[in-house]
């Protein structure tokens, strides 16, 4: 009888390595073993969506439930099905169903002819080939991890760096002209604040949702460093609060079917447009909406920020500080603020004089902070380490999404 890993070593494993471990406990039972590798990879990128490699994961949800398999979508979409032989059949017609979904993509057409969607493999013969198969796999997701978070460090140092042409009024005129009639629901992004207790998997606890002014500054334009005149970009972020809540207001909108948080300007809850969104937001809902402000709007006007924030409390939403850094903490006071939470951008340095700062961390409330721009899972030990739990990130969308995946596939082990 096969036992299951640790829970938490499940938790934490990309499903590779979950696929190495399984493969690896198999080699004493697989005489009745069986195995498909489907090369979901293949299919066009609009079919290898998340809901789609859901969908397709959940067709061997009964066998998975009847212990007659075990399935691991890998990094790369790929599915890989390890079966009991007796269950042939059944596999078999879930391959059918995954030929009816995607019917219409050129991988299945050519399937067809040329036998490209599925790579069968009997492990009593070909247990080797697969574990090697395995072993190249999870390297090579590994890697493209290591290379993902390379990249995340090159982004921030180039955003980091001025590019392009000044920032000026006549541009900006320019810009808030076209975003008047620019559809801006494509550029509109959700990212999960999660908590993550422990070895738990991230729990979401609401989503911001936000304008990407990188795709923004590449749509209107591209040649132009909108960072270099602060004025001139706050103006604009006041036009974008506006087009945002003109896009939630839409009556035939989702997005506030659920926790969310919005960045605004203090001068924008004050606004006629957000009254007109507020009117549209269901009394019970505000509670779960949480209004994002910048620390330097905040201090630009503090007297009007004081009203907005009573205003909004008084509505029932809650108020965050966004985009604090260590060294902007002393001259924060959340409590005297009267704000909710607040987002500290994580930085590596957070871990030199550990003890003073988690001191100065801890006086303003570690259950009160969000650990921002968490790009590796050392931005979550550091944020466990002093008693954060809420963090937000790539890193953490990554162990979000590779745990919807997990979970969607089934919890059942076969023996």
């Amino acid at each position: 009888m096969l036992g299951s890993p640790p829970i938490a070593k499940a938790r934490v494993a990309s499903q590779e390595h979950l696929l190495l471990d399984y493969l690896n406990r198999l080699e004493r039972h697989r005489s009745d073993r069986r195995a498909v590798h489907i090369h979901l990879s293949g299919l066009s990128k609009q079919n290898q969506r998340e809901q789609h490699l859901r969908i397709a994961a959940a067709t061997f949800d009964n066998l998975v439930k009847m212990l007659q398999a075990q399935a691991f979508t890998l990094g790369n979409a790929d599915l890989m099905v390890v079966y009991k032989a007796q269950a042939q059949d059944e596999v078999e017609s879930s391959i059918v169903k995954l030929r009816f979904l995607f019917s219409d993509d050129q991988l299945i057409i050519d399937d067809a002819q040329k036998g490209t969607l599925c790579t069968w493999y009997d492990l009593e013969k070909e247990y080797d080939v697969l574990v090697a198969l395995a072993q190249r796999m999870l390297a090579e997701e590994q890697a493209r991890r290591r290379a993902e978070q390379e990249q995340a460090g090159l982004e921030m140092r180039a955003l980091a760096k001025p590019k392009g042409a000044p920032f000026t009024p006549e541009l900006l005129a320019r810009v808030e002209a076209g975003l008047g009639q620019a559809d801006l629901s494509n550029l509109m992004r959700r990212q999960a604040v999660c908590a993550i207790v422990g070895q738990s998997p991230p729990q979401p606890v609401f989503h911001e949702l936000f304008i990407s002014i990188a795709d923004l500054r590449q749509t209107l334009m591209p040649n132009v460093n909108m960072n270099s005149s602060p004025w001139l970009f706050q103006q604009l972020t006041e036009t974008l609060d506006r087009r945002v809540l003109s896009l939630l207001n839409k009556h035939d909108d989702r997005t506030l079917e659920g926790d969310i948080s919005i960045n605004l300007n203090v001068s924008t809850i004050l606004s006629p447009e957000f009254m007109v969104f507020d009117d549209n937001v269901k009394a019970g809902m505000r509670g779960t909406i949480v209004l994002e402000l910048q620390k330097v709007d905040i201090f630009a006007d503090l007297g009007a920020y004081l009203f907005a924030r009573d205003f909004a409390h008084d509505r029932g939403y809650r108020i965050c500080v966004d985009g604090l850094t260590y060294s902007m903490l002393p001259f924060v006071d959340r409590e005297r603020l009267g704000a909710d939470l607040i987002k500290l951008i994580w930085d590596p340095s957070l871990t030199d004089e550990k003890d003073q700062k988690t001191d100065a961390l801890r006086r303003i409330g570690v259950t009160r902070i969000i650990l921002a721009r968490c790009d590796t899972p050392s931005a979550i030990e550091y944020g466990h380490s002093v008693g954060i739990t809420l963090f937000q990130g790539r890193h953490v969308e990554q162990t979000l999404m590779n745990d919807v995946r997990r979970r969607g596939i089934g919890r059942a082990r076969p023996r």
